[in-house]
């Protein structure tokens, strides 16, 4: 009787997977978001890394925020492993493979401050970050990301509820809310987008429709788009610490 060989599909996949990680041998490498270096001209670019719309005395500043200091700032909420409640990191997690952190959302501090309108609004999710490889993001919502811890509520009871109530509490506290902020008021929050592409160098974030006047009925009448430039360096990280950077467009 003729033997016929047997084909095991899932270690074929292995296989191939283990062939290409030897071929390749390196991680995608992204550095921080920083300010690219030409701007509108109503805009200002500070040292903290922070670019600011001014038009008179209505300031709408726009700041990236790393997880390194996401997690210096809500400490007591990054330093339990997988079981840290920052709703915006992986907290101290360290995963396989020698990456010892990975990015769960891309994170901007948007703050207003508004000394020459009688009020002004901005919606969080009329925020929208395009790339220049055409990739397209927009800014998550509560609910959004409340579906997305929702699934670590198992049974809606004991620590896992816990840790999913303490995450969305912190979300509900620190995003940026959508609400008029009138003369001599000031708004300050986080705007939370997808974590991006590998691929994705130069940014432009826009905050599409900020009102700036209104109607006797409370509709707007004057709104303008404010668009933000950042850019980011990108490349590989191969297993003996070589970091080869991507040319720049």
């Amino acid at each position: 009787m003729t033997m016929r060989p047997r084909f095991f599909p899932f270690l074929g996949l292995l296989a191939g997977a283990c062939f290409l990680a030897s071929a390749c041998g390196y991680h995608h490498h992204a550095g921080p978001i920083e300010p690219a270096g030409e701007q509108e001209e109503s805009l200002t670019v500070a040292d903290d890394g922070s670019v600011t719309y001014v038009q008179g005395r209505l300031e709408v500043k726009l700041r990236p925020v790393s997880d390194q200091e996401l997690n210096r700032l809500f400490a007591g909420e990054s330093e339990s492993g997988t079981k840290s409640t920052n709703p915006f990191t992986y907290g101290d997690t360290e995963f396989f493979l020698g990456k010892k952190n990975r990015q769960r959302f891309t994170v901007f501090n948007l703050s207003v401050k508004n000394y020459a309108y009688p009020k002004v609004q901005i919606e969080p999710a009329h925020v929208q970050l395009v790339a220049a490889n055409g990739r397209e993001y927009w800014s998550l919502k509560v609910e959004q990301m409340d579906n997305y811890y929702r699934i670590y509520a198992t049974g809606y009871r004991g620590n896992e509820y816990g840790r999913y109530k303490s995450r969305l509490d912190l979300l509900t506290r620190t995003l940026f809310k959508n609400g008029e902020i009138f003369s001599g008021q000031e708004s300050e929050g986080y705007v939370v987008f997808p974590v991006l592409h590998p691929d994705v160098e130069k940014i432009e974030v826009i905050v599409h429709d900020a009102v700036l006047r209104f109607d006797y009925r409370g509709e707007p009448v004057e709104t303008v788009d404010i668009s933000y430039h950042f850019q980011r360096n990108i490349g590989r990280l191969y297993h003996d610490g070589t970091l080869e950077i991507s040319a720049v467009d």
